[in-house]
């Protein structure tokens, strides 16, 4: 007799949400510090705003395409395994590039180092030769040394970091000059005295000279000629990633991060989709799709988680291990993805999907008014997002922050969300429209990016996150609502992905670069000034739009098969009403007749 396959619907949702809980937390633990790193690297904002744009629109192009080639070629299980393997090791690779800049937890370390390491001697007078500085060692001469200690240790913790970097600088070009020049003077004396020797060799050296001390300056010839190659050498290593002739050294280092940040998303970009669409076609054929939203929440706690431990970790070891933890930490979750990867439930159904769902849903979204309004608040709100996102961080290291206070604050964004999910009925139903909804979280992350601009302490950064969580919470509701309304049986997830994609891939790509540019022009408080007027702009224009747009209902076919059915019982529950009615009517009659005649 041939045994059924049974399906654990609990345990594949359950392992489904342990895989997305550490996906995103590994994504947490690296991505939003990001950019911290690459203006540790010494790039500018407008440099950062071009990577990051570069991460989102990779993300636009290959992640669809992935996870369509993954399940037409039934390999989806090799390309999550794949995936997790090489998006761990590219994101090694940005580990190649030397730090150039000061990091702000650096600040205690370099305090106390120079406390404990760099002590005068009162009888020479004499200061010590090395004084390291975010793990590079750079050497001072005693006047410049001994003012900038004494601006250290009375100076605030912002003017801290200023002096700090200024010194590191104007020390490192002092280094460089001298090391040039002292090698051109050493090269133009070699060559100088070689032209001499040359010249005084015909009339000093006879023809009868000897042997050997002919051997004997022919040698000392190749030890200069060894010499000077040497020292040639040593520029060309001093001068790693310097001056060349076509780009600077700042420019080399932001081509070379952009290639392998665009290596290291190609990686990493089939993960999330693939493993849905998985599990998705997985509860889809034992017809339980309705456990599909429960996997959600685990990927917002695994963001929250992701950020604020790390935070605290970074905060904790940065003296012993500096800012690298979070890749290690990155690469150590990606690993662990792998087992679990391998036991993930996919499935994959033997009639193809049909095509064009993508094509299909685009055209349903251009269809319909009230959805292209929720296309365009989805732009704008992934343009803002994409800025907060890049640029808060240096707000707040600005403003003194830790990665202690930088990691609790990002991580407070994606607990609030999480919690919104149980709320997002009660708050429906008491507006009634979930068009109003979206007006109300516009105006909430309107508030977000105004309140950030006055930004003055760190912590004050935390009642703005609570807020970001519950706005974006109501916003991503609001769009599902609306997307529901539009879609047709079968385009539902075709639908939301539209409204997803525009939003956290092309939207966030164009924040990212518009914001970079803003910043490099003007500076942070001007860029989330004005993200925060065009968002309170943008509510004004779809409040109007909304209140003169009729409302379209969509027909929903189940709930008419709902009623029609409902009406059926209702029918022939009248009838069998009617029924016992009449029965009863015949026999009170046929009684009536007996009672007659027994008289």
């Amino acid at each position: 007799m041939k045994t059924t396959k049974q399906w654990d619907v609990r345990g594949a949702v359950g392992l489904a949400g342990v895989f997305h809980f550490l996906l995103c937390c590994a994504s947490g633990c690296l991505l939003p510090f990001l950019t911290l790193y690459l203006r540790q690297l010494g790039l500018t904002a407008s440099m950062t705003g071009i990577i990051m744009a570069l991460r989102h629109l990779v993300a636009l192009l290959w992640r669809p395409v992935s996870s369509t080639l993954a399940r037409r070629h039934n390999k989806r299980r090799v390309v999550i395994i794949g995936s997790a393997i090489f998006s761990a090791i590219a994101a090694l690779m940005l580990l190649v590039f030397p730090a150039t800049g000061v990091s702000t937890e650096s600040v205690s370390c370099n305090v106390s180092r120079l406390n404990a390491n760099h002590t005068f001697d009162s009888s020479t007078l004499k200061p010590p030769t090395t004084s390291t500085f975010s793990m590079h060692k750079f050497s001072t001469p005693l006047g410049n040394f001994t003012d900038s200690q004494t601006e250290i240790e009375h100076s605030p913790p912002l003017v801290v970091t200023t002096l700090a970097s200024t010194n590191n600088k104007e020390t490192s070009k002092i280094s460089d000059t001298q090391k040039v020049e002292a090698v051109s003077d050493q090269s133009k004396a070699a060559s100088q005295k070689d032209g001499q020797e040359s010249l005084e060799t015909p009339s000093q050296s006879p023809p009868s000279q000897p042997a050997e001390r002919r051997t004997g300056r022919a040698l000392k010839k190749g030890e200069q000629q060894q010499t000077k190659n040497e020292l040639e050498l040593n520029v060309v290593r001093s001068e790693f990633l310097g001056s060349l002739k076509v780009m600077d050294a700042q420019h080399q280092m932001f081509f070379l991060v952009m290639i392998v940040v665009g290596i290291w998303e190609l990686m990493a970009a089939p993960l999330e989709w693939t493993a849905d669409d998985g599990l998705h076609e997985y509860l889809d054929f034992v017809d339980a799709t309705d456990r599909h939203r429960t996997v959600k929440p685990w990927r917002l706690l695994g963001t929250a988680g992701g950020v604020g431990s790390t935070g605290i970790l970074v905060s904790i070891l940065y003296c012993v291990f500096g800012t690298v933890i979070h890749f290690y930490a990155y690469v150590l979750l990606m690993f662990v993805i792998v087992p679990v990867a391998a036991l993930l439930p996919l499935y994959r159904h033997k009639r193809e999907r049909l095509p064009g769902s993508g094509l299909k849903a685009l055209q349903l979204v251009r269809g319909d008014s009230r959805a292209l309004l929720c296309v365009v608040s989805a732009l704008l709100t992934g343009m803002a997002g994409s800025v907060l996102a890049d640029f808060l961080p240096w707000q707040m290291q600005d403003h003194g922050a830790t990665e202690l206070q930088i990691g609790i604050a990002l991580a407070l964004a994606p607990l609030c969300q999480a919690t919104f999910a149980p709320l997002n009925g009660t708050v429906t139903r008491f507006l009634k429209s979930h068009g109003r909804l979206l007006i109300l979280a516009i105006l909430g992350l309107s508030f977000q990016c105004l309140y950030f601009s006055f930004l003055w302490t760190p912590w004050a950064a935390i009642p703005a996150q609570l807020l970001a969580g519950l706005s974006t919470g109501a916003l991503w509701w609001a769009v599902e609502a609306q997307g529901l309304d539009i879609a047709s049986p079968g385009t539902e997830r075709a639908v939301h992905r539209v409204f997803e994609t525009l939003s956290l891939d092309f939207g966030a790509g164009l924040g990212s670069v518009l914001g970079g540019f803003v910043v490099q022009k003007f500076c942070i408080s001007v860029l989330f000034q004005g993200m925060a007027t065009m968002l309170a702009l943008w509510c004004v224009a779809l409040a109007v739009f909304q209140w003169r747009i009729p409302r379209q209902h969509r027909i929903n076919y189940s709930r008419l098969l709902a009623a029609d059915a409902s009406e059926a019982s209702e029918s022939e529950s009248d009838q069998e009403q009617e029924n016992d009615w009449l029965e009863k009517a015949m026999k009170d009659d046929k009684g009536n007749n007996n009672w007659k005649r027994l008289d």
